[in-house]
């Protein structure tokens, strides 16, 4: 017989040794149960390819490839494959600005004038007050998505333009009141880092972020993959049911708002980091642990439902620098979403569980990806079962069927019996807006079409709907935004101008046609 002493050392042994071996056979079970929801999803929202993974305790527990690069092909993803990340590159932005906090370069609360002394609201009180941290924030006093068209799509206009054309946005509230999403500030955020290091955003964060946490295969932007590399997903739009492959340059004019390229063997390694509040290698610092607490406190506050706070047990919710930060059922979550044309991601991390996890996919449904991620969290936050797949999918089919209803009942109110005021000819001119710039109504064989002046993709044709509104159908349909273009006349029936507003309204926001003012060009 053992002696209690050795007893107890051996039952301590044992259970030591239960403690090590549990958690990699959990995970396993874990990661099969999430690539099951992974493998439903794709097939319930028509995803032809996905990527994930998952970092646990500083170990990456899963990071693999589901599917297509391209439906239709045999070309299959795996850990290495490109994807962009669009606005998860936002955070990257913030680390960057930080890193430069941390070196004294400049502060949080550095004004952008004395950086980039042509920068203008419309608001001059604004101008003068305007701070690296209000770049970050999304509370301008600008609206959702505003300006976007001087980026999105593809457009001929540079980051000076943008600068130019800020001062003539239309303020929807006052400076630092409201939250509203906004892609030019965080291009603004690019240019001050490229001023005040004196070389581009993308050698910045190719040489402060990716060379150091050996982000080897990762790329500031899509020219810069090379075209040896065929490991490269493609965006595609569902039309009709049917996939259609679309874009191609993951959205390279959002430069620092939204232009990165990567994979997620590599986005694990910014994960860790992020994890590890900036640290990396041998006691390395991409940004010390004060700036990392920093990004990651609540700037603008955003509103919570009351379905959030009896599902998710949410309470809070807000903007931090490059990241929207939410308490779920008990723990603080740091997350970000992207998306471009036929491409959506997501990141999130849970500090307090030592967890975090990408997802990258190559087609627009974010119901996809907020399914998978809350899988994901039930499974490692151990919460109780539910199918997050069949949730957002029939999220997804009631919101299609509301607003389909929406747009026939908006329809059936249409005054069939009205006529345009002027001959359709008469409409035929160019138009100019303040900020995005030159737009021309072009007279054809007894049609009108409409083209924007910097944005080759906005091309269409114009078809009369009541009175002196038409809509534009953009000749490309995967755009999904048509929009209504309505002209205001003068007293002597001269057109004064016209404005545009999306059709329907699960358009992309930065689609913001509601800001253009169009005056005709004389």
């Amino acid at each position: 017989m053992k002696s209690a002493h050795v007893v107890l050392i051996t039952t301590a042994y044992l259970f030591a040794s239960l403690a090590f071996a549990l958690p990699t056979s959990t995970f396993e079970q874990k990661n099969k149960n999430i690539e099951k929801s992974i493998s439903k999803a794709m097939d319930a929202f028509q995803v032809p390819g996905m990527a994930v993974a998952i970092v646990k305790n500083n170990k990456v527990v899963m990071s693999k490839g589901f599917g297509l690069t391209q439906y239709g092909t045999k070309n299959k993803v795996n850990g290495d494959t490109l994807f962009g990340i669009a606005s998860n590159t936002k955070a990257m932005t913030a680390a960057l600005l930080a890193n430069l906090v941390d070196k004294g370069e400049l502060t949080w609360q550095t004004k952008v004038i004395d950086i980039i002394p042509e920068f203008q609201m419309p608001n001059a009180y604004v101008t003068r007050e305007f701070t690296i941290l209000d770049l970050l924030s999304h509370n301008s006093g600008l609206g959702l998505g505003a300006g976007d068209l001087m980026i999105w799509p593809g457009t001929t206009l540079t980051n000076q333009d943008i600068i130019k054309g800020l001062k003539h946005l239309p303020e929807v509230s006052s400076f630092r009141s409201e939250f509203a999403y906004d892609n030019l500030m965080y291009v603004i955020a690019g240019e001050i880092i490229a001023k005040v290091t004196g070389k581009s955003w993308q050698d910045n964060i190719k040489d402060t972020i990716f060379q150091p946490l050996g982000m080897n295969k990762t790329k500031a932007k899509f020219s810069l993959i090379s075209k040896n590399n065929k490991n490269v997903a493609r965006a595609h739009v569902p039309l009709d049911g049917k996939l259609n492959v679309v874009g191609g340059n993951f959205l390279e004019q959002f430069s620092s708002a939204g232009s990165v390229a990567s994979s997620v063997n590599d986005m694990s390694l910014w994960l860790k980091a992020q994890l590890n509040e900036g640290a990396y290698g041998d006691n390395k610092k991409l940004f010390s642990e004060r700036q990392s607490h920093y990004m990651w406190q609540m700037r603008t506050i955003l509103p919570v439902s009351a379905a959030a706070t009896d599902n998710n047990k949410t309470h809070f919710s807000g903007y931090g620098l490059g990241w929207f930060l939410n308490d779920y059922h008990g723990v603080k979550l740091v997350h970000h979403s992207g998306g471009i044309l036929g491409m959506v991601s997501k990141v999130v991390l849970v500090p307090e569980e030592n967890l975090a996890m990408v997802i990258l996919t190559n087609q627009q449904s974010g119901y996809a990806f907020n399914a998978i991620y809350h899988q994901i969290l039930n499974e490692y936050l151990e919460l109780p079962e539910k199918d997050w797949v069949d949730f957002y999918h029939d999220m997804s089919k009631k919101r299609k069927a509301a607003e389909k209803n929406r747009l026939a009942e908006a329809a059936s109110n249409v005054d069939k019996n009205s006529r345009h005021s002027l001959p359709l000819k008469a409409y035929a001119q160019t138009y100019t807006d303040n900020w995005y710039g030159d737009i021309s109504i072009n007279y054809a064989n007894n049609a009108l079409s409409m083209q924007f002046g910097n944005t080759p993709a906005l091309h269409g044709t114009l078809k009369h709907h009541q009175h002196n509104t038409f809509i534009v159908r953009w000749d490309d349909r995967t755009l999904e935004a048509d929009a209504f273009v309505n002209f205001n006349l003068n007293p002597d029936g001269s057109i004064n101008y016209a404005t545009m507003k999306a059709v329907s309204r699960a358009t992309d926001f930065s689609f913001d046609f509601h800001d253009l003012k169009l005056i005709p060009k004389t």
